[in-house]
């Protein structure tokens, strides 16, 4: 066990370093990012000033002695300061965070829960008509494209019904009723498609281990249904869900730019829109690596819960 979480750590360490530079080369690919000084509202601003402005940032220097000082700088903490608002990026991302991942664990619970019971129903009554109803609702989940799910349940339960806010995050002095309410269409739309994953993943899983010849031993010895069912099958089958569980919060975490920017949803998902929009390399480069760090751990941890629930895999 020790060895395979070595493995995986330097795996996952290389990985965070092919990040960093992959982010540092695409803040370079594209525009100067002091285009953003001279634009129209600029003010007439000079060429020397922009000369200052190159040399204050480090732009003028070669692009190894600047991917160098950004690393250097960043494992001190210092993700730089933003060149739009002249505020720390760390800051600023440290207010926006907290939003996005109450909407990833309000998305995860409505994904993961429904998804594996209903997953486990489908498998116990395989080729009923609950079972096909299942599978086509998953399928549906799954080939709905998120933005036009957004968009139809913003004009169905915001605009005709008026059942629930259609945009942005409640303030934390308003009643609790009214702040769950702004989490339940973006969460919703979040979620569909994670818990179409599950349903049928779990379904797959039951049916293998239900078919399995320790089942058909339980059985034989007068086991119950029931214990057969929630005790020894399901234990089994959650090994699959359980792998991609952390990758599923990854991706709520790293996936929630659409979401965000649909339901203006104040978060890290739209810090990142605002920062390409402003040609703000500074905070894009911090947001894109929050992303890949936390995909990175929550893929590791998926890794060592894997080997935990199944100890085949610490020697593969």
């Amino acid at each position: 066990m020790k060895t395979f979480v070595i493995r995986r750590g330097i795996f996952a360490i290389l990985t965070l370093w092919g990040i960093t530079v992959v982010v540092f080369g695409l803040s370079r690919l594209g525009p100067d990012p002091l285009l953003i000084y001279v634009r129209d509202d600029s003010y007439g601003i000079n060429e020397e000033t922009i000369q200052q402005l190159r040399e204050q940032w480090g732009l003028d220097r070669p692009v190894h002695i600047q991917y160098l000082t950004w690393v250097r700088a960043l494992a001190r903490g210092d993700f730089g300061r933003s060149i739009a608002s002249q505020r720390d990026v760390l800051t600023i991302i440290g207010e926006r965070l907290p939003n996005t991942l109450q909407l990833a664990a309000v998305a995860w619970i409505l994904a993961v829960f429904p998804g594996i019971m209903l997953g486990v129903l489908s498998a116990v009554g395989r080729g009923s008509i609950w079972d096909y109803f299942a599978r086509t609702i998953a399928l549906i989940g799954q080939a709905t494209p998120a933005f036009w799910l957004a968009i139809l349940m913003i004009f169905v339960f915001a605009v005709r019904l008026d059942w629930l806010p259609s945009a942005s995050k409640a303030t934390a002095d308003e009643l609790f009723t009214t702040q769950l309410s702004h989490f339940v269409l973006p969460a919703i739309v979040l979620a569909i498609d994670p818990w179409a994953s599950y349903l049928r993943l779990t379904r797959s899983s039951m049916l293998e281990i239900l078919d399995s010849e320790f089942i058909k031993l339980a059985r034989a010895k007068g086991v119950s249904g029931r214990a057969i069912i929630w005790k020894h099958a399901l234990r089994n089958a959650l090994i699959q869900p359980l792998t991609i569980s952390a990758l599923v919060l990854a991706s709520f975490i790293t996936g929630a730019v659409f979401v965000e920017a649909v339901f203006a949803w104040p978060g890290i998902g739209r810090l990142a829109v605002q920062a390409s929009l402003d040609n703000d390399f500074q905070v894009l480069a911090g947001v894109v690596l929050i992303f890949g760090v936390a995909y990175v751990a929550l893929n590791f941890l998926a890794d060592v819960a894997y080997a935990v629930v199944d100890p085949r895999i610490r020697y593969s």
